[in-house]
């Protein structure tokens, strides 16, 4: 979902509604104290976060997945799969599944490595080991209690922090900001940190930084651009563009996860040769767009890149270790 305006400071519209928010609380409490964990032979690695919205978390656990196999590692994915109808567990095939099957992550996640779309994680879990996996890489998952992770990474947008550091529905937290913390064995700042987060998490377990970076081939820099996103914060691509050196003649936003119709595809195209721009989107994006309509769109990739080149050895020690 897309973060509304109100979650990013503390306000008069979310203190009317903190009395929601035990309800969402004692949900969550009773959730945890059900949840029964199980492990499996190979070690897990989660990447999550405490916000709903975009934090980065995809990115970062594409390069996670990317330097354990640098190290000799055989990492799968497991996610959920939020969008899609395949409630697995399912290993995902870009030829033949799209983002209405297996939802838009995935299709990210299997470019890089094996990907399983399971609903139950357990099972995907169990799915990735036996097909060969020696690590499994959780892109989500944080407040999923089925599966006992090995190391859990926050992702942390610097530019965003926690918002108000209120829980839902009066802030963007899904659950409350120092238990969460706690649980967490480290945390990625991914960004400038305009939101104090550093000093916000330090006491409670180990922080890194990097950066999220456009590819320096993309097509579309410094140029004039329409661009529009179904993201949980567009105004973060829109700001990237901006770094590219491009002209954002206009934007628009959609709701998370937004499913492109051919015939609004035309529109937004239609209106981008009105202002004499290039249409551009994100990658999340470019993979819900028709098949038909993305030779008109163009794409702006992005990676990870870490502030130390000692910081991914660093974050996955634990795991390396045992490998």
């Amino acid at each position: 979902m897309r973060a509304p305006e109100f979650w990013y400071d503390d306000n008069a519209t979310a203190r009317a509604l903190i009395p929601p928010t035990y309800l969402w609380r004692a949900a969550g409490w009773v959730h945890r104290r059900l949840a029964q964990g199980s492990r499996v032979a190979v070690p897990v690695v989660c990447v999550g976060n405490l916000v709903v919205g975009g934090a980065g978390k995809t990115p970062l656990a594409i390069a996670i997945a990317r330097h354990l196999a640098s190290r000799g590692r055989t990492p799968h994915f497991i996610t959920r799969g939020y969008g899609g109808r395949a409630r697995g567990p399912l290993r995902v095939d870009p030829a033949v599944h799209s983002a209405r099957d297996v939802g838009d992550e995935p299709l990210l996640l299997a470019a890089v490595a094996p990907t399983w779309v399971a609903r139950n994680r357990l099972k995907g879990a169990i799915a990735a080991m036996v097909a060969g996996a020696d690590i499994v890489v959780m892109d989500d998952g944080f407040q999923n209690r089925s599966l006992v992770k090995d190391l859990s990474i926050l992702a942390v947008d610097g530019g965003y922090g926690f918002g108000n550091a209120r829980v839902l529905p009066a802030g963007p937290l899904r659950e409350p900001l120092i238990g969460g913390l706690r649980r967490a064995d480290a945390v990625v700042v991914i960004g400038t940190d305009g939101r104090g987060s550093r000093n916000r998490v330090r006491r409670f377990c180990q922080v890194y930084e990097a950066h999220l970076i456009p590819r320096e081939n993309s097509a579309v820099a410094g140029k004039r651009v329409f661009a529009f996103a179904g993201i949980g914060r567009p105004a973060k691509f829109y700001a990237t563009l901006r770094q590219m050196g491009c002209t954002v003649a206009e934007t628009r936003d959609f709701p998370d996860h937004h499913r492109y119709a051919p015939d609004e595809i035309m529109r937004l195209c239609e209106a981008a040769v009105e202002q004499g721009a290039v249409p551009v989107t994100t990658e999340k994006d470019f993979v819900r767009l028709p098949e038909e309509a993305r030779p008109m769109v163009e794409c702006v990739f992005v990676d990870i890149e870490w502030a130390s080149p000692q910081t991914p050895d660093q974050l996955l020690a634990p795991v390396l270790r045992d490998g």
